[in-house]
C-alpha cells in the first residue's frame, strides 16, 4: 500500500513540474516589445530613435528631448 502512494505522488509531482516548466513568464524583452507595439507612432518615436542610436554604435550619445522650457531663446546661458 505504502507504494502505491509514493508511486501516485511521484508522478503528480512529475505532472506539477511539467505543467509549472510550460508556464514561464515572458522575458523581459518580450514585455518591452509588446508594450511599445501597443503605443501610438508618435509614442514610440523616441524609443526607436534611442535604439537606432544603440545599433549604430552611438550608445554614448545624449537622447534629444524635446520639452517646452529646455531651451532658452534670449541666449544667455549663465542664467544672469
Amino acid at each position: 500500500m505504502i507504494w502505491v502512494v509514493v508511486g501516485v505522488a511521484i508522478v503528480f509531482i512529475g505532472l506539477a513540474v511539467l505543467v509549472a516548466s510550460r508556464r514561464r513568464t515572458p522575458d523581459g524583452v518580450t514585455t518591452f516589445q509588446r508594450q511599445i507595439d501597443a503605443l501610438s507612432p508618435e509614442a514610440r518615436r523616441p524609443v526607436v530613435r534611442r535604439l537606432e542610436d544603440v545599433a549604430n554604435g552611438e550608445r554614448d550619445k545624449e537622447p534629444e528631448i524635446d520639452r517646452p522650457g529646455d531651451r532658452r531663446d534670449d541666449g544667455d546661458l549663465d542664467g544672469a
